[in-house]
């Protein structure tokens, strides 16, 4: 069963193979779905600071019946955050907000501010000093894992050239139609595992009559052969919602994709754009 299933981080830290993604979810609704999640046995559950809703997730931690250390709870350094002292001021907040003693993981959440992003300034030397602050956290025990999101390979080779711990996972947008593997790849050959975000392209995945129809073969559902794709693809995958059906579904995908039919879907056609969430920089194409 996925939901038991984890893959092991470069440190020994295990992290669950699927989780919630908690993006878009009012902070007041997000208790409620992490109960729900976990009720189902979801035992990951990301968040991010942009995301307003960490106060949420700590009180869905709190009060869901589980025991932390079964856990796995992930959030983000905000964007915009790029100094060691901005940075590590706000990994303190964090913990605060969501009222637990420590984080399994820490990412930063991109490397540029979202006003910039994949924009011609790079923010290596900025990333670096956020990266400490990670690193410090990491050393003082309250973060178990530290990582990046949305880095790519010079990013990555930024960072990893004076790191004094590497990064141990990278998070990115990944999904049937849009599979960065040159990206990918890296991260497998530095020992960083790859979490897929927005796996069911944020919804438009489930207007591909070709992923339909690879689906029907399977005799599943176009959402369950997206979020099982990244599964196959080697990667942590976090399909957001707030719905329990949608959850239920998301984590019944007990099959595994064909090597044939993932080649095909690997290389399927990059999709054109993201309907209403196309202004959202990570959707913007860049």
């Amino acid at each position: 069963m996925i939901l038991n299933e984890k893959y092991t981080l470069s440190n020994g830290v295990e992290i669950p193979k699927l989780g919630l993604g908690t993006w878009m979810i009012p902070d007041e609704q997000t208790d409620e779905a992490v109960r729900a999640a976990v009720s189902l046995g979801y035992r990951h559950i990301d968040t991010a600071q942009a995301y307003g809703n960490e106060a949420g997730v700590g009180r869905g931690v709190k009060s869901c019946g589980v025991d932390r250390d079964k856990l796995f709870v992930t959030s983000k350094v905000a964007a915009e955050h790029k100094s060691y002292e901005t940075a590590a001021k706000s990994i303190d907040e964090t913990l605060e907000k969501t009222g637990l003693d420590y984080l399994d993981m820490m990412i930063i959440h991109a490397p540029q501010p979202w006003a910039e992003f994949r924009g011609e300034k790079r923010y290596f030397e900025e990333n670096k000093e956020a990266w400490r602050a990670l690193e410090d956290a990491y050393k003082a025990g309250k973060l178990r894992a530290i990582g990046v999101s949305n880095f790519l390979v010079d990013d990555l080779e930024n960072l990893l050239a004076d790191a004094k711990i590497k990064p141990m996972v990278n998070q990115i947008l990944t999904h049937i139609s849009n599979t960065p593997l040159e990206l990918i790849d890296f991260c497998k050959a530095n020992g960083i595992q790859c979490e897929a975000y927005s796996p069911i392209a944020h919804g438009e995945a489930l207007k591909n009559k070709a992923i339909a129809d690879m689906a029907a073969k399977y005799g599943v559902s176009a959402a369950q052969l997206c979020v099982r794709y990244t599964i196959d693809l080697g990667m942590v995958s976090l399909p957001k919602t707030a719905n329990p059906e949608h959850m239920k579904s998301n984590s019944d995908i007990d099959f595994t994709i064909s090597a044939e039919d993932m080649e095909t879907l690997k290389h399927f056609d990059k999709i054109k754009d993201y309907g209403e969430y196309s202004f959202f920089p990570v959707f913007s194409g860049k």
